[in-house]
């Protein structure tokens, strides 16, 4: 007997079991190696979470805000320890529209509406359907999204003009810029091969730091971008008219946000899972998410979603935990009240170089190697997803992806039937088929058969197919209809459970009998005609 929608909602909600979400012993090493991933990720995450939120049009701060609440709430409730979400790109280029036309506010309640979907599609467990996501797609989706990491750090060699247009470095700032950048690389690639007391991104983040202080070196810092000094977040509930044309405002909107934070999601969890082994909790990371957005809307935040840039340095840095994630968000909500002067000293070459290495990690460096080991569709979908991806956004890719594999499954499959024939010692015609009989073989079932030609009694015989969908059936009614006219029988032999199932639902069948789909005795089923209407 399943539970009570709100009773699983409430089972949801609650706080996780940290035993079993995370395997690993807090010994005073792990808390140490947790606590640092967690810092290093906040660290990352200012630049980040300001840079969107120019994108989308409203304050640093409120990009400030999504990133602590939704990375908080997410770390506690969410389906994958390790994961870090916060205020995303992907996010932030759906919003713009919607803050120019009507203001902040209809965001906010956007960003309420987007949660309370997001918090459904978690009861109703829809976050499983990321699994029709097949891996050619996956790695399209890694490799794309490596790339758009990439092309997002360059606009950080670009300073304003005397215009004040954004032009490209030159000359020594140039120079500068890349040194530092290399430098951090460096660093991040050493420091696991000399210890692995501290994470490698943050003793990069702090040695570059700590050299463009000390000299003074003249590149561009975090405080250029903007202030992120603040205080706590308020609550505050959206200035909006509560009237059925706001809700004609908002929901196309919250729609695509909530499609594309649940999409980035689940494919960020399943890549976690990958790394740290775990499985499950796609519709917990649903309801997780949904709730720490409806709070975010809340709270005068623009929303967000699992970060996958963020996520791969927390686990790079010995992230395993839900504590990474925790200490990620409250790090970040110090750096807001008082550590803001200091935060905004950190050169943005370091945190360049930090996301550099993160692309350099997350490509899947594999899949150039295999396009030519794999099948022919397999590649293009690859190379699709990726270019999708960066062309446009996550989830037009995904989808396309998706469909796309689905259509070349499909015409791969309806390719496949053809059946063997053969006279039976009574006389009849046997015609043993061979592949799946659904929408998409549908027709070249029909093309096996010569009812002219045939005697008066044909088996289908169904020992290695399945009748798969409502247009096999109405082939199965189309065809035995041909061989009724001419006077002739057409009945069916060796049905699997399932396609006795729905075929008897259907009506098809003369008789009803569980002798075949037990394979036990070879009970041939005859034909109701006119059942589905075929040939009208």
């Amino acid at each position: 007997m399943n539970k009570p929608t709100l009773a699983a909602f409430a089972e949801r909600l609650s706080l996780p079991d940290w035993k079993n979400n995370s395997p690993t012993v807090f010994t005073p090493s792990r808390i140490k190696t947790e606590l640092l991933s967690g810092l290093t990720v906040a660290l990352a995450l200012v630049p980040e979470a300001v840079a969107f939120a120019f994108v989308a049009g409203v304050h640093p701060l409120v990009g400030l805000y999504a990133a602590f609440i939704v990375g908080l709430i997410t770390a506690v409730f969410g389906g994958r320890p390790g994961m870090i979400s916060g205020a995303t790109g992907a996010l932030a280029v759906v919003m713009v529209s919607l803050v120019a036309v009507h203001g902040v506010e209809y965001l906010f309640a956007a960003v309420v509406v987007m949660g309370i979907l997001q918090i459904l599609a978690g009861i109703f467990k829809l976050g499983k359907f990321i699994r029709l996501v097949p891996h050619p797609v996956m790695l399209g989706f890694v490799n794309g999204l490596a790339i758009v990491i990439f092309m997002a750090q360059l606009s950080q060699f670009k300073v304003a003009g005397a215009d004040g247009t954004k032009i490209w470095m030159t000359g020594w700032p140039l120079a500068n810029m890349l040194g530092l950048v290399v430098l951090t690389m460096g660093i991040i690639w050493l420091m696991p091969k000399l210890t692995k007391a501290i994470p490698a991104p943050l003793a990069g983040i702090g040695v570059v730091a700590a050299i463009v202080i000390f000299f003074g070196v003249d590149v561009p810092r975090v405080g250029d971008l903007a202030s992120i000094q603040g205080g706590l977040p308020q609550f505050s509930i959206p200035m909006v008219p509560l009237t059925l044309e706001t809700l004609q405002i908002v929901l196309p909107f919250a729609v695509i946000l909530a499609a594309i934070g649940l999409i980035e999601s689940l494919l960020t969890l399943n890549l976690v899972g990958e790394i740290t082994e775990q499985r499950g909790g796609a519709s917990r990371e649903c309801v997780a998410q949904g709730f720490a957005n409806t709070v975010t809307g809340f709270f005068g935040g623009m929303g967000g979603c699992a970060m996958i840039g963020q996520s791969m340095i927390n686990v790079k840095s010995g992230g395993r935990t839900r504590l990474s994630g925790i200490a990620a968000a409250l790090f970040l909500l110090a750096f807001i009240l008082v550590a803001s002067g200091a935060i905004e000293q950190i050169p943005l070459a370091a945190l360049v170089g930090v996301m550099f290495m993160v692309v350099i990690g997350t490509f899947a460096w594999q899949s150039l190697t295999i396009l030519r080991r794999i099948p022919l569709t397999d590649a293009l979908m690859i190379v699709l997803v990726t270019v999708v991806t960066v062309l446009t956004d996550l989830a037009i890719a995904v989808v396309v992806g998706v469909i796309m594999s689905a259509l070349a499954y499909a015409w791969n499959n309806a390719t496949r039937i053809h059946a063997k024939a053969q006279i039976s010692p009574e006389g009849a015609k046997v015609y043993q088929i061979e592949g799946p009989l659904f929408f998409g073989s549908a027709d070249g079932f029909s093309e096996i058969f010569n009812p002219q030609d045939d005697p008066d009694l044909v088996i289908v015989d169904f020992m290695n197919s399945r009748v798969v969908d409502q247009s096999a059936l109405q082939a199965i009614e189309s065809l035995a209809m041909k061989y009724e006219a001419l006077g002739k029988t057409l009945q069916l032999r060796h049905l699997s459970r399932d396609c006795h199932r729905l075929l008897n639902k259907a009506g098809q069948l003369m008789v009803d009998s569980d002798d075949d789909p037990d394979y036990g005795l070879a009970a041939d089923y005859s034909v109701k005609t006119g059942i589905l209407g075929a040939g009208h």
